[in-house]
């Protein structure tokens, strides 16, 4: 185990009816005048974003409203809420919604105090120090947004999408009532199980050793995922196992998982370039990248990917390991090829081109991966 620094400033309020809430606790950790960022109608359909203007008004809070977040967010819309904040004199962010409308929400919390272009933090041209204090309502467990500094954004010039990471961005307070879940598509469901299985095993394929507390961590929380997500699917209503999906969301990105080792996130850079080019669901492209990056890997590096077989799934072997996965991602109706995936002829040289450009010549720590490695992968992607 490697030192580390961690630091969780979030207040989870976990719960059935905590959206009602919201202008209690902004006024308490934010601040008094607030932007408030979601996505499309379904929040003001289901009647979550009356419930939290009410909240807010009867706190004595005032806001603004930036609404239209699509999944993989874009700049453009975070310069609106920069904008608007400007203007308005916002001083707290709050965010109602999942993984894009919190992305998008943080991404304008760091903007507004920066006199420059915001997208300068997500290039790496200057770090960010400061941020609008941010509040999450979160209605998608997927992403662990509202427990993590991360913010991924889509630069629609060039379709270029990179994430953040700052602890600056993690939010004050994060609102989680598992309720608010039980309407989502099961597709969308699923995509969030996947999402969340990556940001654990983008943690646990490390070659830090001596590191059985936080290996033990994730596997319990993979284990406990495999568990819950059949009984999520088969009844969107089974209030424990949504909450134990959304608990387990948050756990999975909040740093616990990667204390004391070194991280890989090879998977999500390649999965962010098919994203950004094709517009796919997250969790979707990663139930394809993943298989393909540990059937690669394990011919160079097998000894993680053998412990993560026995231990989550009880096989003996790496290629058994991947066998299961895909087995498990296809029962919760995920794709395993890009033609599965809705991309029947992906353009595997711009992919890697644009993913190598935006990381370097060789990514990856589990296994470094130059070019020729990363082209191979995304070929495996696509064998049907």
């Amino acid at each position: 185990m490697i030192a580390f620094d961690y630091c969780t400033p979030t207040e989870y309020v976990f719960g059935p009816g905590t959206e009602t809430r919201a202008g209690e606790l902004t006024k308490s950790k934010l601040g008094s005048k607030a932007l408030l960022v979601y996505g499309g109608g379904s929040a003001e359909r289901s009647g979550l974003l009356g419930k939290v203007r009410k909240s807010l008004n009867e706190s004595g809070i005032s806001f603004s409203e930036l609404g239209g977040v699509k999944p993989n967010p874009t700049d453009d819309l975070v310069y609106k809420g920069i904008e608007i904040c400007r203007h308005e004199g916002i001083d707290c962010v709050l965010a109602v919604g999942g993984g894009s409308a919190i992305d998008t929400a943080k991404a304008i919390a760091g903007g507004v105090l920066y006199s420059g272009d915001f997208w300068d933090f997500f290039a790496g041209k200057t770090v960010m120090e400061k941020a609008l204090p941010l509040g999450v309502i979160l209605t998608i467990a997927a992403a662990g947004s509202e427990g993590s500094g991360n913010s991924v954004i889509t630069k629609l010039d060039g379709e270029i999408k990179i994430s953040l990471r700052t602890n600056v961005l993690r939010p004050r307070f994060a609102i989680m009532n598992p309720e608010l879940t039980e309407s989502l598509p099961q597709y969308q469901t699923a995509c969030g199980i996947t999402d969340m299985m990556a940001h654990i095993m983008e943690r646990y394929f490390s070659n830090t050793p001596d590191c059985e507390v936080t290996d033990r961590l994730c596997e319990g929380l993979l284990t406990a995922i495999i568990a819950e997500a059949p009984k999520v699917m088969a009844d969107p209503h089974d209030y424990q196992a949504r909450a134990n999906i959304m608990w387990a969301g948050t756990l999975a990105h909040n740093g616990i998982c990667g204390c004391g080792r070194q991280e890989e996130w090879t998977c999500h850079a390649m999965e962010h370039e098919i994203s950004a080019l094709y517009g796919v669901a997250h969790g979707a492209g990663l139930a394809v990248v993943f298989p393909a990056w540990m059937e690669y890997v394990s011919q160079y590096n097998s000894d993680k990917i053998i412990q993560f077989g026995k231990r989550v799934f009880g096989v003996d072997s790496a290629p058994e390991a991947i066998s299961e996965l895909r087995k498990f991602y296809a029962s919760i109706g995920m794709p395993l090829t890009m033609k599965e995936l809705g991309v029947n002829s992906p353009d595997i040289e711009l992919m890697n081109t644009k993913l190598h450009r935006a990381k370097g010549d060789v990514i990856g720590n589990y296994v470094p991966l130059d070019a020729v490695a990363t082209a191979k992968i995304y070929e495996l992607m696509s064998l049907s």
